[in-house]
């Protein structure tokens, strides 16, 4: 499990989930000072909904390594995901004023570019076992001959 490449991806890519889910999103000065907005909080509660999803998924392809087609179509989904966090952070720092971003903001487009690698790798493990199983067949053929 842990000698595949995208087995490490996927593990960067839930680290930085569980850093957007505990990190702070943006900070907003108000009359009573500065206020901390965490990822959960905003838009509520569909960027937390997402948020968890995007956990769960990433959660679990890291966990089906034994079924490489199932964990390509996991990272795939997830990515799609977080770059559709990514597209909606982006709109709400160009459309609110007077809120400092955190540099978190930029994790979910680390966990897409993470979760396409991963993807790769597992493309990349199903072509060569596919390849592998073609030659073993061939083999046998030969040697029933």
């Amino acid at each position: 499990m842990w000698q595949r490449i995208q087995t490490l991806y996927l593990l960067i890519s839930t680290a930085l989930v569980i850093a957007l889910c505990l990190g702070t999103a943006y900070h907003v000065s108000g009359t009573e000072g500065l206020t901390d907005v965490s990822y959960w909080q905003l838009q509520k509660p569909f960027f937390g909904i997402l948020l968890g999803i995007l956990a769960f998924l990433v959660a679990l392809a890291l966990v089906v390594y034994k079924s490489r087609i199932l964990q390509m179509r996991l990272a795939v989904l997830s990515g799609i995901i977080a770059l559709g966090m990514q597209g909606w952070l982006a709109w709400m720092y160009f459309s609110f004023e007077g809120a400092v971003f955190s540099w978190t903001v930029i994790f979910p487009l680390v966990i897409f570019i993470c979760n396409l690698l991963a993807a790769r790798g597992c493309f990349q493990d199903q072509l060569m076992v596919e390849s592998a199983y073609r030659v073993r067949e061939r083999r046998k053929r030969g040697s029933k001959k």
